[in-house]
Parts: C-alpha cells; structure tokens; sequence
C-alpha cells in the first residue's frame, strides 16, 4: 500500500537474505520508521513487542526469522530451537505456528546444505500468497458492500487488520480499500481500540494514506452509533477461528457483536484460512488468551508539545489485560476468506 505516495510491504528481505526490513509499528502515527531485523533474537523481540502485529503478519515474521537463524546454523538442533522459540513467542494467533509449523516440516526434510536457500523460498512464497490472499478477501467483501444501495455507506471497524496486519491490503479493509478504489462512497468509523490503540494509531493513519473518509471513535461510542442507524455493516479481522466459526479476536470484538445483533446489522469476520484451527471446536479453545502486561492500560503514548515522543503514567491501580476475546458463531452474520464467503458454522468446510 502507499505511504506518502510510495509502495511498501510491512516487511521485506534484504537483498543479501541477511535479514528483513519491518516497519516499526510502535512509532505510528507519529513516525514511520523502517527497522532492520538479522537475528532470531530481533525477530522474536519485533514480535513480542508488537512491532510487527497482525495474525498473518506475525506469521510471515516468523518464517523469515527461521531463514535468518538458520543462515547462522543449518543444524536440526537450530531448527528446532527457532520452532520454539518462535510459537512461544504470541500465544494467540494461530497463523504463527501455523506458519512456523509450514516451515519447519519442510525444512526438517531438506538437506542442511540447501536449507537456507529453502527457508527464504518458503518465507518469500508466504508473503506473496498473502497479499494474493488479501486480494481475493477483498473482492470476495466488495460484492458484499455492492449489495447495500445507500448512497453513502457507514463501517465500524476494530482494532487494525489493515495492509499492517498482514503483508499488503489487510483482510478487514481490504473490501473497503476495493469499494473506494470503486467509486462507492464508503466512510469508516474508527474504534480506538485501548489500550494499545491499534485503530487511532494504525487503521485510521492507514485510511488516511488511502484519502479514505473516516472518523475515530471511542470504544464505547459504537453501540449508540448502531442505536442510531449509522452504521450500515461490521467488520473485524480474526487471530484464530474455530471450525464451526467462534472467532477470537482483539478484545471489545465481542461486545461490538452483541451491539450489531440486538440492531440486526450485518458483522462480518474477513480472515485467512490459515486462521482456521482445525483443534478448536464449539467451546473446545485449548489455546491461551494473551495477557499483556498492565503497563499498557495505565501508560499512553504521544507526542509532548515540543513534538517528542513520549510516555506518561495515567492510573496507578492494578490492572488486568486480556489482548483478546472470542466471539460466538451466531453473533456472526457471515465470514470472509478468500475462497468465498461463507456462514460461519461453514468455515471449517472451506479447507477441504
């Protein structure tokens, strides 16, 4: 996607296979800045500290961190150990060990004389399939928003599953990115999403590089606005889905459902099957919510007046965290992939 009219991925290979290139997250929107990621290390603590974020995303960071450890050490013991370090490193989403999983039985297989080369094939050919597959998401979503005849259409969105969560495009917005390249007027309303504030920081600087209409909002301001008629559809990303379509997702996705349902507006999920579990069934989650340190909730990020910046402290109570929530399959109205759209309780016959 464009960035002050220049193209980039969120992370791309150095031309040595040294390393990758990342855009920082943790700067937005107040600077875009470029990171370099060239050891495991690097790439697990970009992960952590969510400077790269995004269930597929994530994914992708992942493979190229196996490529980059193993142009140090080719040994079954290095693989084995990235492999482990790499899926302990986000608990959440399943793209990650779903990627790193892809990879690794791979590589098992090859020879340690051509395993590099092999691990940035691999990491290069998941990137590139998942801006295909975002593609695909959004043109699947787009016949959706056709179907609504209003002269303007009204979005709520949460948290970020924009071009940043994934490699280019973005799953969630990838249908409105197609409407507005479309000529559909299209605007889109901006939960901040706390306490990180993916939405304020990442999906409305997003719509912003895209000249796309949108307006931030607080997370408790979408029921009202749904109350009120001005919003036409719902839609989120997923970190992990179920095969009878439960969709865990960032937290405060959940209440946004229960708001839609009573309202009878449509909530869709755009996700990549790879977010399909094929272990989690009906209330069988047997995966970790991520909880993150309270640190978040009671400081916040900006910039000071002398344009710096900065942190400061806004509550000093103990806090409780929980990155995510799960969504029941009949507050779901359908999900998007890119093979179609389907009702959720269907999703899990996508994969075959």
């Amino acid at each position: 996607m464009l960035v002050e009219g220049n193209h980039y991925r969120t992370i791309w290979p150095n031309k040595g296979l040294s390393g990758v290139t990342i855009i920082d997250q943790t700067f937005l929107p107040f600077e875009f800045k470029l990171r370099q990621l060239s050891t495991l290390d690097e790439a697990v603590e970009a992960i952590k500290s969510m400077r790269v974020r995004g269930a597929p995303l994530i994914g992708v960071t992942a493979a190229y961190g196996i490529a980059i450890s193993l142009t140090e050490n080719q040994s079954d013991e290095s693989l084995i150990a990235a492999k482990k370090i790499l899926i302990e490193s986000r608990p959440t989403a399943v793209n990650l060990s779903w990627a790193v999983n892809l990879v690794y039985d791979k590589l098992k297989k090859e020879p340690e004389v051509s395993r590099v080369s092999m691990a940035w094939k691999l990491a290069n050919r998941l990137a590139d399939e998942d801006v295909k597959i975002n593609q695909s998401i959004g043109n699947f979503g787009l016949k959706l928003i056709k179907g609504i005849k209003k002269s303007r259409i009204n979005v709520l969105t949460h948290c970020n599953a924009g071009w940043l969560a994934t490699i280019d495009h973005g799953t969630a917005l990838s249908p409105i990115y197609k409407a507005f390249e479309d000529g559909i007027d299209i605007h889109v309303w901006v939960d901040e999403t706390r306490p990180r504030n993916q939405g304020m920081n990442l999906t409305a600087w997003e719509l912003g590089q895209a000249n796309i209409p949108h307006t931030i909002i607080t997370d408790n301001a979408g029921g009202l606005l749904m109350q009120r008629g001005e919003v036409d559809f719902v839609i989120v990303g997923a970190d992990r889905v179920s095969v009878d379509g439960n969709v865990c997702n960032k937290i405060g996705t959940y209440l946004k459902a229960l708001a839609a349902k009573t309202h009878k507006i449509p909530f869709y999920v755009a996700a990549p099957l790879s977010s399909v579990d094929l272990s989690y069934h009906g209330e069988n989650n047997l995966f970790d919510i991520e909880c993150r340190d309270e640190s978040e909730i009671l400081r916040v990020k900006g910039m000071d007046s002398l344009n710096n910046l900065t942190e400061v402290q806004i509550g000093y109570s103990s806090a409780y965290n929980p990155a995510f929530d799960i969504t029941p399959s009949k507050y779901i109205s359908k999900i998007i992939c890119e093979k179609g759209i389907y009702n959720p309780g269907d999703i899990g016959k996508a994969l075959k």
